[in-house]
């Protein structure tokens, strides 16, 4: 089964083919923590993000339920909602998280001799772009590669879940320094995986997976040493304000 391509930002998995307002919503909000452009830790505001996007708080509440569903936003009792924060003492939580999904993933496609040709395409554009300057693009690029790998197992809940652990591996680096960090040089754990795959070698592709998993916690955290990993640094700003969206014709 093939999966439509999306901007990894838009993080919505599978629009549907009217999208309501709500959905619409969401796709913005989790865009907006993807970017940035909601910080994490920040306070959702209902009268600013409804005044922002142009609509009213009564779908906007409902959308962002669904993010707090998610855990990507949370809520506290007399307090409202803010973007969540994954920090250090989460990072071995999520990536085992992310191990249990793309672990499978990599089991189904070995099982069911699935085609790499998105998976490499993927990996061709994490090389090609990890070797200029843009940390984002990179970044992009990283968790672009990861749920391509997921996608390629045709499960498509496995890929929603993916959808949203990229999302959460993004707020992660936004919470664990004051400057958004990408490792730039490629691991090789990455074209040893691929082969691994063509290979029909599911152990030995998890293998590589979870070697990239403990070098990415271990730099997070601050443990990783250095000169182990070139890595690119890009200032975190705040981005412009939430765009407007047209929700005409939309069902609420």
């Amino acid at each position: 089964m093939a999966f439509a391509k999306q901007p990894l930002g838009a993080a919505s998995v599978f629009r549907v083919a009217r999208p309501s307002t709500v959905d619409l919503i969401a796709i913005e909000l989790r865009t907006a923590i993807f970017s940035g452009a909601l910080p994490v830790g920040s306070q959702i505001g209902e009268v600013e993000i409804a005044s922002q996007l142009g609509v009213s708080r009564s779908p906007l509440r409902e959308a962002a339920q669904r993010l707090v569903q998610e855990g990507l936003l949370t809520a506290t009792p007399g307090r409202g909602l803010r973007v969540s924060v994954v920090g250090t003492e989460h990072l071995q939580d999520l990536y085992d998280a992310r191990g249990a999904v793309e672990f499978e993933a990599i089991r189904i496609i070995v099982r069911d001799k699935t085609t790499l040709d998105d998976v490499e395409a993927a990996l061709d554009e994490l090389e090609k772009v990890s070797e200029g300057q843009d940390a984002r693009a990179i970044g992009d690029a990283d968790l672009a590669f990861h749920r391509r790998l997921v996608e390629a197992a045709g499960n498509q809940r496995l890929a929603q879940y993916m959808a949203t652990l990229a999302i959460e591996t993004r707020i992660a680096s936004f919470s664990t320094s004051d400057e958004y960090i990408v490792r730039r040089d490629v691991s090789p754990t990455y074209r040893a995986l691929l082969k691994a795959l063509r290979a029909g070698d599911a152990d030995r592709a998890i293998a590589a997976l979870q070697t990239q998993f403990d070098e990415a916690v271990a730099r997070l955290a601050g443990d990783l040493e250095p000169e182990k990993v070139e890595t690119i640094t890009e200032a975190i700003t705040v981005p412009p304000a939430l765009r407007p969206l047209d929700v005409t014709g939309a069902p609420e």
